[in-house]
């Protein structure tokens, strides 16, 4: 299933769409341009959503498997939400166990890969934004709308 087959509702602030459930989550296929192999259960969003500060993907590891390959980013940090299941994830060397509840930051420079070496699927989430851009704190940059919350009667 390629990623453009996603149903979406766009608004004049918004996008929205549904992957469906995470069990199915292969079904959907990355393929890197340099590799031979695809990559089932991965979903990147930024294309899918129109998200312009960041990118995400939605992950999902059988038992067993893991990436082939190491890599780093040339200005993007990675943060990686560990949502079900278990495995190890390797950076600069260092092994670190991960499990539901998990979360890391890796560096721009920080030489990573991961696997799934339990006998559960792994699920997990990756956003990567560019490193050292992001000014203020938690709620400085939001800002109040004027109007009371109104929930509409169903």
């Amino acid at each position: 299933m390629a990623e453009s087959s996603l149903k979406k509702t766009e608004g004049k602030n918004f996008t929205v769409a549904n992957i469906g459930r995470w069990e199915k989550l292969d079904n959907y296929t990355f393929t890197h341009p340099n590799l031979p192999v695809g990559f089932p259960g991965k979903l990147f969003l930024k294309k899918e959503l129109g998200l312009t500060g960041m990118e995400v993907s939605l992950n999902k590891m059988l038992s067993g498997e893991g990436v082939p390959f190491y890599h780093a980013h040339k200005a993007n940090e990675e943060l990686y939400i560990f949502l079900k299941g278990k495995g190890q994830f390797q950076i600069d060397g260092e092994v670190i166990d991960v499990s539901e509840g998990t979360v890391i930051r890796v560096a721009p420079n920080g030489i990573r890969a991961w696997r799934n070496n339990s006998s559960e699927e792994l699920y997990f989430i990756v956003i990567q934004a560019r490193s050292d851009n992001f000014s203020g704190s938690n709620i400085s940059d939001g800002k109040g709308a004027g109007a009371p919350v109104n929930w509409p009667e169903a």
